[in-house]
């Protein structure tokens, strides 16, 4: 796996960006890592914040930040062109670059150019590591559990977060293995699976859960979908690569059309369970699902808690907000840790 050591405090950058989920990294860093945050900065652009100070490059240099963090991630990982002067001006200020787009940062002239003038780093966080093989179909010991859904951005990475934090919390060993960028950027280790060649990617979900324990636990931070008309070759790499004993499917409330592809309904859940399981069980035949993820961030609190016991009532299974503590979470915790055994 990749392990960093990044320059810290961040200030977090938000580009020009108008869209909240494609600012993922950005607020993923605010609710797992604030303590390493300082604030944000933005583009007059922009309509979305972290609610985080909002600061100037040097503002947020003089209060101690080390690196200015790339917070957005727009379709296809590109650095545009209007973020360079923002860029260029951080690196002025004192700051390194720490980025996690499929543009490497050195290959962006203007910023290869003034990092090497004022002697500042430029660190590419999708680097996945050398040696990676292809998959073995092997089955390893220990138990995994991968978050799985019906599109992008709406919840995988909070609810492995969520669930291997509520699983320590009962004594449980368990590992988070982060498989995005900002993933990586909490934890300070993982593989980028969406930057790892094809052929390799189920191995690289292989290298990442490897052989453990008998009762230690790899939750895995899933990409994607296996339904996304882009990205579902990747899901599906890391779902054959993880073997996973249980899956928990993970959905966003209100969301009916795939983010960026308004062409395309988004599958319902219990569409997205069946084919997933379908699929997993290619290299494990046990798999189960044991629960859903639902982000109800849109809800009020009693809205959310309603809509969690109509969807555990429709599916049959326990149904959760990570970010929202309570019964409903306890039971999906209980299932996970149940679902090899029941």
């Amino acid at each position: 796996m990749v392990d960093l050591v990044l320059p810290q405090p961040y200030l977090l950058f938000l580009g020009d960006t108008t869209s909240a989920p494609h600012a993922k990294t950005a607020f993923g860093l605010r609710d797992w890592a604030r303590e390493r945050c300082v604030g944000e900065c933005a583009l007059p652009a922009s309509t979305v914040t972290t609610g985080l100070p909002r600061l100037t490059p040097a503002q947020a240099s003089a209060q101690g930040a080390r690196s200015l963090v790339i917070g957005v991630a727009p379709s296809g990982g590109v650095i545009s062109a209007a973020w360079v002067p923002g860029l260029v001006e951080a690196l002025e200020a004192g700051l390194d670059l720490v980025s996690g787009m499929h543009t490497r940062l050195e290959n962006v002239p203007q910023l290869s150019t003034a990092a090497a003038r004022l002697g500042r780093r430029l660190i590419n966080v999708r680097e996945p590591p050398a040696g990676l093989t292809v998959g073995t179909g092997r089955k390893r010991t220990g138990k995994r559990l991968l978050t799985v859904g019906t599109d992008c951005a709406l919840g995988k990475k909070y609810t492995a977060l969520s669930l291997t934090r509520e699983f320590k919390k009962r004594g449980v060993d368990a590992d988070f293995r982060a498989t995005g960028q900002t993933g990586i950027l909490i934890a300070g280790r993982g593989i980028p699976i969406d930057s790892v060649v094809a052929d390799f990617v189920a191995g690289a979900a292989e290298a990442l859960s490897p052989d453990a324990a008998p009762n230690h636990w790899d939750v895995v931070e899933g990409q994607g979908s296996v339904l996304h008309p882009s990205y579902a070759a990747v899901s599906l790499g890391l779902l054959h690569g993880t073997q996973p004993d249980v899956i928990v499917m993970c959905h966003e409330i209100g969301r009916d059309r795939v983010l960026g592809f308004e062409d395309y309904a988004t599958p319902s859940i219990s569409e997205a369970i069946e084919l997933t399981l379908t699929l997993a069980r290619r290299t494990n035949p046990k798999v189960r699902c044991v629960g859903v993820s639902l982000n109800t961030s849109q809800l009020s609190e009693e809205g959310a808690r309603a809509v969690l016991a109509d969807h555990s009532v429709k599916l049959g299974l326990p149904a959760a907000d990570p970010l929202r503590s309570g019964p409903e979470l306890d039971r999906l915790v209980d299932a996970c840790l149940e679902g090899l055994s029941s």
